[in-house]
């Protein structure tokens, strides 16, 4: 069975910074790309930040500059850095990936975490 654990949500100022991490266990074969996503209330959810399995990055126009998005290969976590928090940050923010598990490994699929609260508010 493959999880995804998502850490790190709280309750910061704006202008402060945060540091949200996911950790995917179980029988992972390959990772291909893991990903950010958020969604405040009354919104659709939304691609936050994406990196692909040989490092590239790619992030939503609203966090650019702000956010930075990191994985470890070896470890299977992905991090996300926060800085210069905003209002319009609040959202639930989940942990995605796209990944081969050793029991089907040529079929790849979508996995997504429990979430974490992100509050941005003074």
């Amino acid at each position: 069975q493959v999880q995804l654990v998502e850490s790190g949500g709280g309750l910061v100022q704006p202008g402060g910074s945060l540091r949200l991490s996911c950790a995917a266990s179980g029988n992972i074969f390959s990772i291909n790309h893991m990903g950010w996503y958020r969604q405040a209330p009354g919104k659709e959810r939304e691609l936050v930040a994406i990196v692909t399995s040989g490092g590239a990055t790619n992030y939503a126009d609203s966090v650019k500059g702000r956010f930075t998005i990191s994985r470890d290969n070896i470890k299977n976590t992905l991090d996300l850095q926060m800085n210069s928090l905003k209002p319009d940050d609040t959202a639930v923010y989940y942990c995605n990936a796209l990944l081969r598990t050793t029991t089907i490994p040529f079929l790849a699929n979508d996995y997504w975490g429990q979430g974490t609260q992100v509050t941005v508010s003074s």
